[in-house]
């Protein structure tokens, strides 16, 4: 059969040749779709493969995000010319925006796909500087108008399909999570847990993440549980918050700033519990990992936490920005091995639910594909 021309635009950074677990994915999708990628490269990377089309960072580093958000129309034009895709698909409302001028620029109609990874609104309100958040009601309009004029969308889970509900007024044309490489997160049996008690948080260190809401928690958490120890694996914008928490209690907390996923195993296999205090979370890959090792979750009741986490059976769910219910869950599971134990099975066993392969990722995709290119 004849595979649809996909155009992929996105924010990620790529560097080629693809590693392992993206080649993967990419050569089950090239087996369904004749795929272009237009994103970014990774700095010093240099490889090639005829299937991407990468673009360097902007100068001065500061405006890169804004800079390469400006060319995107322009860039992403030129590939409609050039490919003439069947199908555009954008990684988030931002890159819908400038995927739906780049058809009118480009004089040529081609069905767009808008993905909903998670809530937009963070872009502008709980990532990076607080300057942003002058962004937030022009940066706000325009997701909702890409989403609105978007010819389909696709979501991760049911939290952000109701996202697109909110705008579209019916949810997501299509709601599936995209393939990530678990490979070293089952690799070996599940381990034991470990006798000391130690709550592992994974993630950017951002606002969005709560980062001052878990130190502030671990401050009474650690004068509670003395031979307790939280480790911090991520950075971000929030860097000086995990340093004020490393001065104040440096033997019970750790920050690790970055780690392979073989490592961040490990690091479950050390833990009692991953800790995850985010206000929004599309669907919360960290939460799977942990699954995938035999660990329980204290995470917060919120976005899609909610599609992964029942209360009291993978994990405990806290509300949200709710400091008391975030330090009275983690010490309850962290002085309580047989309930510590007991989450964690039941998230192993939960695990089998959300793994899946590229081979399945790929032939979803092309189902929706399928789907857009049909209607009239």
């Amino acid at each position: 059969m004849t595979r649809p021309s996909v155009l992929i635009v996105g924010r990620t950074r790529y560097r080629l040749p693809l590693d392992g677990s993206l080649a993967r994915k990419f050569d089950a999708l090239s087996n369904e779709l004749d795929v272009r990628v237009l994103a970014a490269r990774s700095p010093g990377a240099a490889g090639h493969d005829p299937r991407f089309r990468l673009y360097g960072p902007g100068r001065p580093a500061a405006l890169a995000g804004g800079l390469f958000q400006a060319r995107l129309p322009f860039r992403i034009r030129r590939h409609i010319l050039e490919f003439e895709p069947d199908v555009i698909i954008c990684a988030d409302p931002f890159i819908c925006a400038a995927a739906l001028a780049a058809r009118r620029l480009s004089g040529t109609w081609v069905p767009v796909i808008a993905e909903v990874h998670g809530d937009w609104r963070t872009f502008t309100r709980s990532y990076g500087v607080g300057a942003r958040r002058l962004l937030s009601l022009p940066a706000d309009a325009v997701a909702v108008a890409a989403l609105r004029r978007a010819d389909a969308t696709r979501a991760l889970s049911p939290f952000t399909s109701g996202l697109v509900e909110e705008v579209r007024g019916s949810p997501a044309t299509a709601s599936f999570a995209t393939y990530s490489d678990l490979s070293a997160f089952v690799e070996h049996p599940v381990a034991p847990l470990p006798e000391q008690p130690v709550a592992l948080f994974v993630g950017v260190l951002e606002a969005y993440k709560n980062i001052d809401g878990l130190a502030a928690a671990w401050r009474r958490v650690a004068a509670e549980l003395p031979s307790a120890r939280l480790v911090i694996v991520g950075q971000g914008s929030r860097q000086h918050v995990v340093d004020a928490l490393l001065r104040d209690l440096p033997g019970q907390v750790e920050h690790i700033p970055r780690l392979s996923p073989a490592e961040v195993a490990a690091a479950f296999d050390r833990a009692t519990l991953l800790v995850l205090p985010s206000w929004p979370e599309g669907l919360g890959r960290v939460v799977i990992e942990a699954f995938a090792r035999g660990r329980g979750v204290v995470a917060t009741a919120a976005g899609g936490i909610l599609d992964l986490v029942h209360d009291g059976v993978e994990g405990i769910l806290v509300p949200r920005a709710d400091e008391d219910a975030l330090v009275s869950a983690v010490v309850r599971v962290l002085s309580d091995p047989e309930l510590a134990l007991r989450l964690g099975a039941a998230a192993h066993k939960s695990y089998g639910g959300w793994h899946s392969t590229p081979e399945q990722f790929a032939r979803q995709l092309r189902e929706l594909v399928d789907e857009v290119m049909g209607r009239p």
